[in-house]
């Protein structure tokens, strides 16, 4: 088969990466990819937002398969209009990638089919969101509705802190047209949890669970980002909990799907909030997690093309899923700055040095002659697998000095906690 992977991160890597490994696979695409990903396949220079370019090369050069990364494509429809050329595609339609697009559509669906989530209400006015402050206790959080590249969630300590949140989304444009509209919630106390599942229509399939660090820092201190660092399995999950999501959010998530006429097919990400082994929803996206991808599709057996053509056709069973009992662990290395203001262009070197077992998935680097560079907020996803979490984390945090970045910057306690 002839694939097309959409993305140019590190989740994008992973996929093509376990895509390699597949006897089906004939030749490798990656529109636009990046330096570690030109390694394994062909980069094609269309940006993600291009659909059309994008749909183009997809028929000129007869593509089999569309594996659609990110989250913007999703949204703005680019499976429906690859469906409408006869070709399949990896990922929800448009209406399906709107529970990403869209907080408060999400939301007030979760609402609607008794889902477990945060009490919620949305304002496209901020004068009246910052009005309504004293409906809700502190701490509580700011959301911005559309897409914010997994920045727009700010967790707010006082009063203030919400206010200048609700301007900054609101009136001061920090997201752009994602913050035409907010979403303020209850704060929700708890230990997070990410449950990537691959939902072909009628069923939805929990992967192996992961655990992903937000905040820049450690200890879990500074701005929310796109993710620092994973692991799997997520050892908060055990019988008792996975009945509970079970029944509580992935079948009336399904028999929601459903009620109102949703044919998903793809990957479905559920953000949790766990506590005393009961779960509630902190957000859906509708493609796979990134970091989580760096860890998760590590440690799966099967043929990841079997299973995504089984998502798209509609019959695809648990009994199609196998993983690996080892735990895996990833590390992103940052740009100095990141999640803020960051440069550029610099020089990655060492790649060549680490350990044979350790993973490197390129995020934001690009090719510059004969060198590999910086060229996003996330650089490199280090990642490796053990027989124990600890054996996992100690050979990733073993090979971070022979890596070498100008003010590069890493959390040093991920999988500690």
């Amino acid at each position: 088969m002839k694939i097309l992977v959409v993305g140019s991160g590190a989740r994008e890597h992973a996929i093509c990466w376990k895509l390699k490994q597949s006897s089906k696979l004939s030749k490798l695409y990656c529109a636009p990819g990046n330096a570690g990903i030109s390694q394994i396949a062909e980069c094609i220079e269309i940006k993600v937002d291009k659909l059309k370019e994008i749909v183009e090369f997809s028929v000129d050069s007869k593509i089999d398969l569309v594996v659609v990364g990110p989250e913007i494509p999703l949204v703005a429809g680019l499976v429906d209009m690859l469906n409408e050329k006869g070709i399949k595609a990896f990922g929800p339609v448009k209406s399906g990638a709107k529970f990403e697009g869209s907080k408060s559509y999400s939301k007030d669906f979760m609402k609607k089919h008794s889902i477990p989530s945060a009490r919620y209400e949305v304002y496209t006015d901020s004068e009246k969101a910052i009005g309504d402050l004293e409906k809700f206790n502190i701490p509580l959080v700011v959301k911005a509705d559309g897409l914010a590249a997994g920045k727009g969630v700010i967790i707010c300590e006082t009063r203030k802190e919400a206010e200048e949140a609700i301007k900054s989304i609101m009136d001061k444009k920090q997201f752009g047209d994602a913050g035409n509209t907010v979403v303020i919630e209850e704060f929700l106390r708890g230990t997070e949890a990410s449950l990537l599942c691959f939902v072909d229509g009628k069923n939805i399939i929990p992967m192996e669970s992961a655990r992903d660090y937000k905040k820049a820092y450690d200890g879990d201190k500074g701005l929310n980002t796109g993710g620092m660092g994973c692991f799997s399995p997520n050892t908060i999950f055990n019988v008792e909990l996975n009945q509970y999501i079970k029944k509580n959010i992935l079948d009336r998530t399904l028999k929601g799907f459903l009620a109102e006429g949703i044919n998903f097919k793809g990957v479905l990400f559920i953000g949790l909030i766990i506590k005393n082994n009961q779960a509630k929803v902190l957000e859906y996206n509708t493609r796979f997690g990134d970091p989580e991808t760096e860890v998760v599709l590590p440690r799966l057996k099967s043929d990841l093309i079997d299973i995504m053509l089984k998502c798209i056709e509609g019959n695809l069973s648990e009994d199609d899923l196998h993983w690996e009992d080892d735990n895996c662990v990833t590390l992103v290395l940052a740009s100095g700055g990141y999640p803020e203001n960051y440069e550029k262009g610099k020089e990655i070197t060492g790649l060549n040095k680490v350990d044979d077992d350790i993973i490197i998935f390129h995020g934001g680097t690009k090719l510059y002659g004969n060198k590999t560079v910086t060229d996003g907020g996330r650089v490199l996803a280090v990642t490796a697998m053990g027989n124990t979490l600890e054996e996992a984390r100690n050979k990733v945090y073993k090979n971070i000095p022979k890596i070498y970045f100008e003010k590069m910057q890493y959390r040093t306690d991920i999988a500690k906690f």
